[in-house]
């Protein structure tokens, strides 16, 4: 390797001794101690009879080059020399001598507008021949010419054409670096709903659309379809990555000219507030697509746009998308369309989710599997709900639950409801109007430790999603106004995450409203009426859990799916408990009698569980097992905490032991 280098380094060197030779050979006046300060005429003489035989340029019909960019810009014959004149030292270094030359200053090196019109044959004051390089002109608005040095007189002015301008007149395919961090050249095409409606619009001449989208529906891969249909490719410019401290205009203009060098359409989006990106887009030439979650607002640009409503996917698009994307991948049996049944994903999120579910199944040495593919699906949730809600990766299933069959019946109709919303809500068109969303909201109601949170967790196991617990910490707040914007992030942020969100002592938020006798009142009241209206619009799975279900207004019970009480375990569910809690890894002694336990203690699942690790601490600390004066032990703890006395009636022969320091 070390031999190599030096042998390239070798004839490098020998190169450029070739080329200075060659130069110093060539110099009419090589010992002209003021070389670089003026251009004589024997050098510009000398510079056109230099061919370059040494180094002869790339085969480039500039002429041809320019005349396909005119194809897709509309240019006239005097804008495509204008173009040729300015791209000329960029292509050949002489030209810069010779510009510098005839503008009687070495220092301008590129063509300024008076000698532009001059070598074009035109006047200094042609007034149409001086407007072909206004601010509106074809050439400016397309990004393809600058004039800069704006304090100088018009006709003093230099042309330059953009670095990428350059690289795609010499055949250069690369985007631009400046916007290749936030935009990428897509060409593939789905079939989804509305593409066609659109690809009409964009072939008759409909340069401006807006795409309203909804959790899962695809906008930008509508947008890309129906581009690709009318014969257009499309640059897809995601908007969240454009960097706040870039200008939207010079953002808008770069975009633009690589829209117009490509032949493409601009998806741009989410677009979810005032911005200064979309007024310079629109050209005659370039579609532009504008996708968001809210309404069009006409301050955005003064271009009125042909509005459409982007609709999630259906089953069977969906179904189609996965298959197509893990042909030949799949384990027996596994159904990517059953499985992810209740998933709300796009297009794109269905290739991505497949794409990681395909790279688990090579980690784990086997085809796809069911896990593989919730996981994928899972990975495309968005973060920003984490930052208002505590992740939790549910650990636990049905099995574990120890719980009443009403109650477990309950809890399985919730999950079924979210598992089967697409058939029930869209195939069979049972979805009610007044703009209610297709979310499934259920109601947990029960004393504290009957299981309601873990409960939760079984459902999000059960459907492969995460479960997102409402921190109301960052929720409530004591300005007026705040609870219903904080309320209102959380909502936005849970409609494109698939996870099931559990608001835990729901009563604090989710009150009964009241009789107005003050402006607390009043305001209190502003803000149940405002969650009773947003939890209706809600597109997602969201449970709510209190212990104290009288609390609640009658206005969100009736809006509720499901509502599931929890009562106090009986004696056999108290006995099936304390096993369960003790596990089957924890030393037990021979004295222990769960009987007991179950028959004299009533005790929610929370207290018993809380009670066995404690004992199970105790145990460890000893080095023995887990003995019976542990656990009665341990229960008297729990009794303290609740507050309640240690009776004879419960303890019987133990008494001594709970009440022992």
């Amino acid at each position: 390797m070390t031999v190599h280098l030096f042998d390239r380094l070798a004839r490098l060197e020998q190169r450029i001794r070739d080329a200075v030779a060659l130069r110093r050979a060539g110099d009419p006046n090589p010992d002209d101690p003021f070389r670089g300060l003026y251009l004589s005429d024997e050098t510009i003489d000398a510079l056109f009879d230099d061919h370059r035989s040494a180094f002869p340029p790339p085969d480039l019909d500039l002429t041809g080059l320019s005349d396909r960019l005119a194809r897709v810009v509309p240019l006239s014959p005097l804008d495509t020399e204008l173009l040729l004149i300015a791209v000329a030292p960029d292509v050949d270094s002489r030209f810069e001598q010779f510009y510098g030359y005839l503008n009687d200053d070495v220092t301008r090196r590129r063509a300024s507008v008076g000698l532009a019109l001059r070598l074009c044959g035109l006047s200094e004051a042609s007034a149409p021949a001086r407007a072909r390089l206004d601010a509106d002109a074809p050439l400016i608005t397309a990004g393809l010419v600058v004039v800069e040095d704006r304090d100088r007189p018009l006709l003093s002015r230099a042309l330059r054409v953009p670095d990428r301008v350059v690289a795609h007149l010499l055949g250069d395919t690369r985007m631009d670096p400046a916007i290749a961090a936030y935009a990428d050249v897509m060409t593939e095409a789905e079939q989804l709903p509305g593409v066609d409606m659109l690809a009409r619009a964009f072939t008759g001449g409909v340069r401006a659309v807006y795409l309203r989208e909804h959790p899962g529906c695809g906008a930008r891969e509508t947008a890309t379809a129906a581009l690709a249909a009318a014969g257009f490719a499309a640059l897809v410019v995601d908007a969240r990555r454009i960097p706040s401290t870039m200008d939207g205009v010079d953002t808008a203009r770069g975009l633009l000219r690589e829209a117009l060098l490509r032949g493409a359409g601009i998806v741009v989006g989410p677009i979810e507030g005032e911005t200064s990106l979309l007024e310079p887009l629109h050209h005659a030439s370039v579609p532009v697509v504008v996708h968001g979650t809210t309404v069009w607002d006409p301050a955005w640009s003064r271009t009125p746009p042909v509005h459409h409503d982007v609709r999630p996917l259906t089953a069977a698009t969906r179904t189609r998308i996965w298959r197509t994307c893990l042909a030949g991948q799949l384990a027996p049996d596994t159904d990517p369309a059953r499985v992810t049944a209740h998933f709300v994903l796009g297009p794109g999120q269905i290739r991505h989710a497949a794409r990681a579910a395909e790279l688990a199944a090579v980690a784990s040495g086997g085809p796809v599997r069911v896990e593989h593919l919730r996981a994928g699906a899972r990975g495309q949730n968005a973060a920003g709900l984490q930052r208002l809600a505590r992740r939790v990766e549910p650990a636990v299933g049905w099995d574990d639950l120890v719980l009443p069959d009403p109650v477990l019946s309950g809890l399985r109709e919730l999950a079924a409801r979210a598992r089967h919303r697409d058939i029930v809500l869209e195939e069979w068109r049972m979805r009610p109007g007044g703009g209610r969303g297709r979310g499934v909201t259920g109601l947990l109601a029960g004393d504290s430790g009957t299981g309601k949170t873990m409960s939760a967790e079984v459902i999000a196991g059960s459907l492969g999603m995460d479960l997102y617990t409402v921190n109301l910490a960052t929720v409530v707040d004591k300005y007026v106004g705040e609870t219903e914007k904080n309320l209102e992030r959380i909502f936005s942020e849970a409609a494109g995450v698939n996870g099931v969100l559990l608001f835990d002592e729901a009563d604090a938020i989710f009150g009964k409203r009241s009789e107005v006798r003050d402006a607390h009142d009043r305001y209190a009241n502003i803000e149940s009426a405002y969650l009773l209206q947003r939890m209706e619009t809600f597109e997602g799975i969201a449970l709510l859990s209190t212990n104290l279900r009288a609390n609640l207004d009658d206005a969100f019970t009736r809006r509720l799916d499901v509502v599931v009480d929890f009562p106090l375990p009986d004696e056999p569910l108290r006995r099936q408990l304390w096993d369960r809690c003790l596990g089957p890894a924890l030393p037990r002694s021979d004295d222990l009698d769960l009987d007991f336990l179950a028959d004299s203690f009533e005790l929610a699942g929370g207290h018993i569980r809380s009670a066995a690790i404690t004992a199970a601490y105790l145990a460890a600390d000893s080095g023995e097992p887990v003995s019976m004066a542990r656990l009665v032990g341990a229960v008297a703890r729990e009794y303290r905490k609740l507050g309640r006395l240690c009776l004879e009636r419960e303890f019987g022969p133990y008494l001594g032991l709970a009440v022992a320091p």
